[in-house]
Order: structure tokens, then sequence, then C-alpha cells
């Protein structure tokens, strides 16, 4: 085996040394291969066999990886399913001496970025090796965009542990690039924006703006300029043209909250929009066609309210063509220390601090809260939490939870009891008293009306002595 490695530059204007794998198991073609690499400004390891690939690219990190597709009694195939399994975000380039189109085809499907027939060309194979890095270069650099804006709108902050959350992504995926009207429902504070800004991302407008209003905190006189915007005079105060949002999220996403607070009035205005795919401004004669995907969002049963007669029906079939229900975090109790681990690291972060670990009795006081403010009251107690805690752990007394307040539920001690067993309804229980008593199993087991060996039996089966 030939390993060529040679020292880096000093001069700063000089080229960041590119790393290859050469496995090639024809030692001549090998060795002047590497050596006119080298001359080229390439960082080469050679190797004869996969083997030896293996155990390299389980070492040390490599730009491309290239390999002859025929090495000896071994198949160059093999190399590429290593590479992509250990090094996945290096370029692969393959070498065939038999050129046909089955192999090409077999190392493209691999992932291989190129091929090339042997004899091979020096300069060629120096040109191939520059473009597969140029592509990487731009798959870098979108993947840090899309990480840069998922960062900014918190969608990798999104976790779908639970079953039930795993269906919620499910059916985003399967709608996103549809251009259906989109309703969310859900309790105040499970992140209903994250998902409609997750839906935009994975949509084919992402590259369209996304806008949002919160239509109950608008007043209605004012809605209707915000939405559909204005022309100079119409009101006082309107001292020019004004696109509204309809307008101004073209090609994009306009995300609708609490769209259940619209005035029967206003209701009618909006369901002409979305029919007609026009706006009208205030006080002009003109209308003006948008494309842009709506997506609304309500905490409240639209359902209920139009039995009552408080919400549209025509409307409601309007926005709900595709519903996502986004459920509440005491439903989803295995999401919960994902969730607050996620938040601590990013707490943490922007407070400029190491992320604190979670004792066991601060996760078990997590695990036996109700949450009634859903993953945004989570956020909260973390926040709070880590404000006041400078250590390197979280214990259950510092974090201050909220127990007087109700969840959405009728009786959050029982709703939705008839899903699960009666063991894992004891084990809720037990552990949300045990929470509440800060951890202390004596009062605990007193609270509970059976005795602390009892108690003690029933924490160690489910894992929390």
């Amino acid at each position: 085996m030939i390993e060529v490695r040679p020292g880096f530059e000093t001069d700063e204007d000089c080229m960041p040394m590119r790393r290859v794998l050469f496995v090639e198991d024809d030692e001549a073609l090998r060795i002047t291969q590497t050596l006119y690499l080298r001359k080229e400004g390439f960082e080469v390891v050679a190797v004869p066999d996969r083997v030896c690939a293996r155990r390299e690219l389980g070492e040390q990190l490599f730009d491309v990886v290239v390999t002859d597709l025929k090495l000896g009694k071994e198949s160059g195939i093999d190399v590429l399913r290593d590479a992509r399994e250990l090094q996945p975000d290096a370029e692969l380039l393959v070498i065939t001496g038999y050129g046909s189109v089955d192999t090409a085809v077999a190392a493209m499907k691999e992932g291989a970025y190129d091929y090339l027939n042997k004899p091979i060309d020096p300069q060629r194979l120096v040109h191939v090796l520059n473009r597969a890095l140029e592509h990487q270069g731009l798959q870098r650099q979108i993947l840090h965009l899309k990480d840069q804006y998922a960062e900014k709108a918190g969608l990798n902050h999104i976790v779908a542990v639970s079953e039930l959350m795993q269906q919620v992504l499910q059916t985003i995926r399967k709608v996103a690039s549809s251009s259906a009207t989109i309703l969310i429902e859900g309790e105040s504070g499970t992140g209903k924006e994250l998902m409609a800004r997750l839906i935009h991302q994975a949509s084919g407008r992402t590259a369209g703006p996304f806008l949002g209003i919160n239509c109950g905190a608008v007043p209605e006189n004012l809605l209707e300029s915000e939405l559909f915007g204005h022309v100079r005079g119409s009101f006082t105060g309107a001292h020019k043209d004004q696109k509204g949002l309809f307008e101004a999220a073209d090609r994009g996403t306009l995300f609708l909250d609490e769209i259940a607070d619209l005035s029967p009035n206003f209701q009618v205005k909006l369901l002409r929009t979305l029919q007609e795919h026009k706006v009208r401004r205030v006080g002009d004669t003109r209308e003006t066609r948008v494309d842009v995907r709506v997506i609304a969002a309500t905490n409240q049963d639209l359902a209920r309210l139009v039995r009552e007669g408080r919400f549209r029906q025509d409307l409601f079939f309007r926005v709900k063509v595709i519903p996502v229900y986004l459920p509440p975090l005491r439903k989803r109790p295995e999401d919960i220390l994902p969730l607050a681990e996620r938040y601590l690291a990013r707490l943490s972060k922007r407070m400029g601090r190491r992320s604190p670990l979670l004792s066991e009795s601060a996760k078990r006081k997590l695990l036996g809260h109700e949450w009634p403010g859903n993953v945004r009251e989570l956020e909260n107690t973390l926040e709070r939490a880590l404000i006041f805690k400078k250590g390197d752990q979280i214990s259950a007394a510092d974090l201050a939870l909220e127990t007087c307040l109700p969840t959405q539920d009728d009786d959050s001690a029982d709703s939705g009891s008839w899903e699960i067993s009666l063991e894992e309804l004891e084990k809720r229980h037990i552990l949300r008293v045990l929470a509440h008593c800060d951890e202390n199993k004596v009062k605990a087991a007193d609270v509970l009306g059976i005795g602390y060996n009892t108690l003690w039996r029933k924490l160690k089966r489910y894992g929390e002595s």
C-alpha cells in the first residue's frame, strides 16, 4: 500500500488540501496516479483492495473516493457501499476497464457521481475530481443554508419520537407538495406555526415568502387592510397604496393563525378570496389575482363552532381541505425528554454556557406533569431553570411547574384512558403524584394510600427507582 500525505502549505492563499481515497489493485497504476494527483495538489491515500479501503474509511475523512470496479476477485461496488455507510458525504468516482452500460448504471445506483474508462487520462481524472468537489461544495452550501433557515425558523427543534407525531410528519410529507389549503388544529402551545413553516419549507414554494398573521389580534377594520391591502385615500391615514399580505405572499405561503376568531362578516370576505384567488384592496375597484397557499390554524373546535352557528360551514370546508391535528404534549409523553434536551441545548447555546444534564428526579418530574401549556410551557420552564441554575445538572427542585392550570380535557386524569391499559394509567398517576410531592416517596406513598415498599417496587418495575 502506498500512502502519500504531504504537509499543509503555510501560505494562506493556498488552496486547502483535497483528500482522496484511491482504490486500485494495479500497483503501477496506483503509484503513478497517486504521484500525479499529489502533484496537482490532492492529498491521497492509495490502497489495493476493499479491506484496506474500509479500514481507511473508518479511520479518517475523505472528500472523494475513487475506486476501480474490478479489484481482483472483489467488486468496487462493495467499496462504494462501504463509503456510503461510513462516509455518506464523500463524493464517489468509479474506474472501469470494461466500459459497459450495466456497470456504469450499477455504480450510479450506488451513488457514484461519475465514472471513467481505462486507460485513465490523468488530466481527465483531475478534471472529474474537481467537478466532483465543486458539486460537493454546492451540496454543502445548500445544506448549510437549509440548516440556517431551520435554526431561524425553529424547524430543527421538531421532535417526533412518538407514533402520534410520526403520523403528523407523514401527513405533512404527503401533502406539502400540493397547493391545497391546510387547517392545523391543536391546543395553544403545540407548535402550529412551526408546523406551518415546515409545510412551507417542504413545499415547492420554499423560494417564496412565508407570511403570517394572528387573526384574533388585529381589529376587524384593520384586518381587511392587512390582508387585502388598500389604496391611497381609502381611509384616514392611508397616505399611499399598500399591498396586503395576500399579495405580498404571492407564490408563497400565508399562515392565518386563530382563524376561528374571525367575525361572520369577515368570514364572507375571506371565503370569496379563497374561492376566486383574487383580492380587492380597500377602496379599489380592481381585483388582483394571487397565487398563495393558505395554511390556517386554530386552538378551537371549528366543527363545534359551525354547529353553533359561529363559523360558516362553507368557509369551514374551504379551509379544512387537508386537516392536520397536533396532539397535546401529555398525549405524547415519549417526546417530552427528547424535547427537553433539545431545548436545553438551544437555550444554553443562546446563553453562552454548556448545556446541563437532567437528573433522574428532574426527568420523572417532567414526565409526571400534565403540560397544559404544551411545548411552549416546557420551553419556558427550562429557560427559567437555566436562568436560576448555574451548575451542570438540573434537579427536580429547579423545575418550577404550574400545577393549578387545567388542561383542555374535561378531566385530565381520565381523558383518553380508554385508549391505554390500567397498568399504564396507574404508572402515569403514580409518577404525577411523585412529581407533585417533589420526589418525596414517603409523602407520595401517603397520598396514594399505599405502603412505601409497595411504591418502591412499582417504581422499580417502571425503571424509575
